[in-house]
């Protein structure tokens, strides 16, 4: 029989997340209580999360600080682990997660960065800024005090943060249609996030500059080569992503002037 990690809540974040989140959820069976925060899904996500006894909140057209601060008002557990639906849980992560809780390492930390094993294209990624790739997702629940941002969220703690040893794995994106998909989102988001912030207007040199220095920091700086044909491939989507934000802020810009 499986021993639970009793003081522990997982809370996961997803929307459409039907194809990854069976496995998500069979990764971290080993939790005492888990909570979907659904973000307005309209395929079986939250079907497949409530047949494992997952409690269901949903939360619609929330960004991610709102949408972790659901999970934290939510949760029972003593302590917190974030994790997303295209994220798995190693029996090493879940080893050192216990170790932890228990008080059987003498810890003085209040929350935790994990390192992840980042699969992109069918391969894990080992350069390009892929690897330890650290995310701060363990956290003692009475030092958690709120999620801030609207898509690059922060946690605010009472407290210092430790470092696990022991990675997630993060299958990010099996196909182009996925990337695209999630890029056209996420890139509208940042473009109105740069414009609140006065970004200065855009030019034609300002598009050469980022995606030169894109481009040469991934492929170069960060040796993104040596992941072979899916590093050099994943390095000239994220020069592309880059662009598609600028592009964005460039036509926001214009249709405020007008």
């Amino acid at each position: 029989m499986e021993i639970k990690i009793k003081n522990l809540t997982v809370i996961i974040i997803a929307k459409n997340e039907e194809k990854k989140i069976e496995n998500c959820l069979k990764s971290i069976s080993w939790a005492g209580e888990i909570l979907l925060i659904d973000n307005g899904s309209t395929d079986k996500t939250a079907k497949i999360a409530k047949s494992f006894g997952t409690k269901i909140f949903s939360l619609k057209k929330a960004n991610h600080a709102q949408l972790r601060n659901l999970g934290l008002e939510k949760a029972t557990g003593n302590w917190i682990l974030y994790i997303d639906a295209d994220e798995r849980a190693t029996t090493d992560f879940e080893k050192e997660l216990s170790s932890i809780i228990n008080n059987k390492l003498s810890i003085n930390y209040s929350a935790f960065a994990i390192p992840r094993r980042n699969i992109i294209l069918r391969k894990e990624m080992k350069h390009g800024g892929w690897w330890p790739d650290y995310v701060k997702r363990v956290f003692l629940k009475k030092t958690l005090i709120k999620w801030d941002g609207e898509l690059h969220e922060e946690p605010v703690i009472s407290g210092k943060y430790g470092y696990f040893n022991s990675p997630l794995i993060h299958v990010k994106h099996d196909n182009f249609s996925e990337m695209v998909e999630k890029s056209n989102i996420w890139s509208e988001i940042e473009a109105k996030l740069l414009y609140e912030a006065n970004h200065p207007k855009m030019a034609w040199w300002r598009f050469l500059r980022i995606m030169i220095s894109e481009i040469w920091y991934r492929l170069i700086v960060l040796k993104g080569f040596l992941d072979g044909p899916e590093g050099v491939i994943y390095a000239f989507y994220q020069m592309w992503y880059r662009f598609l934000v600028y592009a964005k802020l460039w036509e926001i810009q214009i249709q405020i002037k007008k």
